[in-house]
């Protein structure tokens, strides 16, 4: 077994720079030891550039998100060696600039108006997403000329890299993907109940709607305010583990609409069952789109009013405390997950969108850049250490160590990835705003309504809206191709 970088946590407190007028935060600096980090700056036949040579070392990058991903605040946040090899190597520094999560497309205008734009962002394939619009509408820009996706370092992202292309040119800055909504249970619970581990009916190859759709009918009952679904991602979750999308990506770049298909008809059917027999969380008004943890209580997973959260995999590497409280004792092996469960009438095979997480797995580089060589070299070293061996053996070690994941669960993890690798969703990414809309208007109904409609009647009363939209938004990635090649 590979030996594991010795780990020192240095209290040396450095000053954070925010912006928006947050209070400053200290950041925890973490060093390694001298000798172990000779490791960190080696990967088999992958190299990063000389410190002497590279362009964008001994300078300060500009990165601007919702929350600072690089710089140890507690001492329980996992050390993320890329910067740690930035700052080391390059004598590279970052700025954080802070913004709000839902602000950040105006506040990022603003910078770029007044001449300030920041270097980096992260990219993201969600609601926060840089790609296409933001794209399109030159707020961020290509970043070929600033790294080469045949290079060894990035050739292993590149078939997902394609998928971000304009005028020939990547805007995605690719460091790894990671699955996207996964259905995640507590096993106590699951075992008081009664009902199969769905991590044992996964790996018998019987993990499919028939089995989800009986537990959540059989646990729910509103009375005792017991509801099987909670989670923002279960309705789209529930397209996505058919494989399929409700707009998708053609060879050539363009979008086109997918909403006919068969199989997405199957999943939204059973999300109507579920939702007409109030499987699905509401709170004391009605509203189906509220989440128990918003309104002041814990999520329900620990204490039994709640049988499955569909959420990103990111949303359980919290600390234990707080996983305790809301989740599970994750100490004594309660907490698990799995994929959602396949269509029994599919192809046999399970499926998830990959993502990047929320703000680390893509990056951009913003429009007029002052420092765009020290944000992709950045970028170059977060990457680094994703495939490093040395450094993935230290992330599990923190995984188990500091978050307390079992082997079954670092297990069920790659499984997740193997299944969800180079499969995106761009229904819900940063489309033309009346195509979101429009999407929107078809996809959330089911969950959220009192009184859902059918996909066959949603389908009909939204398909000639979503396909005149995904042709608008066809011709502006035509005019600027042709712009730009």
């Amino acid at each position: 077994m590979k030996r594991v970088i010795a780990i020192a946590f240095a209290l040396i407190m450095t000053a954070a720079l925010f912006g928006c007028g947050s209070k400053k935060k200290k950041p925890i600096t973490l060093t390694l030891s001298t000798e172990d980090s000779v490791a960190v700056l080696k990967a088999a036949g992958i190299r990063l550039p000389d410190a002497d040579v590279a362009a964008g070392a001994n300078s300060v990058v500009d990165y601007f998100s919702w929350k600072d991903p690089y710089q140890n605040y507690d001492e329980d946040e996992i050390i993320n060696t890329g910067y740690w090899t930035f700052e080391n190597k390059y004598n590279g520094k970052i700025n954080y600039i802070e913004t709000n999560y839902f602000e950040k497309t105006d506040d990022l205008s603003r910078l770029i108006m007044a001449d300030t734009p920041p270097d980096l962002t992260p990219g993201g394939s969600d609601s926060c997403a840089m790609y296409p619009m933001n794209a399109l509408k030159n707020m961020i820009q290509e970043v070929d000329s600033y790294m080469d996706y045949d290079d060894p370092l990035w050739k292993d992202v590149k078939e997902v890299a394609d998928l971000f292309v304009l005028g020939g040119k990547h805007y995605q800055i690719v460091i790894y993907t990671t699955p996207g909504n996964l259905c995640v249970y507590n096993r106590r619970v699951m075992s008081e109940l009664g009902f199969e581990d769905p991590a044992e009916l996964y790996y018998n190859d019987e993990w499919t709607w028939n089995e989800f759709y009986d537990m959540c009918l059989e646990f729910t009952d509103p009375d005792e305010d017991k509801f099987a679904l909670d989670g923002y991602g279960y309705p789209g979750a529930t397209v996505d583990a058919t494989g399929q999308q409700i707009i998708q990506l053609d060879e050539n770049g363009k979008f086109y609409s997918n909403i006919d298909s068969p199989e997405i008809e199957r999943a939204w059917n059973v999300m109507y069952d579920l939702c007409k027999n109030d499987c699905n969380y509401r709170n004391a008004s009605g509203n189906r789109w509220a989440r128990r943890d918003e309104d002041g209580g814990p999520c329900g997973l620990n204490d039994g009013r709640l049988l499955f959260n569909i959420m990103h995999y990111y949303g359980f590497v919290l600390p234990v405390e707080e996983i305790e409280s809301n989740l599970g004792a994750i100490s004594k092996g309660e907490l698990m997950f799995v994929p959602l469960p396949r269509d029994p009438n599919g192809d046999g095979k399970y499926y998830l969108t990959s993502d990047f997480d929320d703000v680390n797995g893509g990056l951009c580089i913003i429009n007029e850049a002052k420092n765009p060589e020290g944000a992709a070299l950045l970028a170059a070293c977060i990457r680094f250490k994703t495939i490093d061996p040395v450094v993935k053996e230290l992330d599990k070690r923190q995984l188990k160590e500091i978050y307390l994941w079992n082997d079954e669960m670092l297990n069920m993890r790659e499984e997740c990835q193997k299944i969800a690798d180079s499969h995106f969703n761009f229904a819900y990414g940063n489309l033309n705003p009346n195509l979101e809309s429009a999407i929107a208007d078809l996809t959330w109904n089911i969950p959220r309504s009192s009184s859902p409609q059918t996909w066959a009647s949603l389908k009909e009363s939204n398909k000639d809206r979503i396909e005149y939209y995904i042709e608008e938004l066809n011709s502006l990635i035509d005019k600027y191709n042709e712009e730009h090649s």
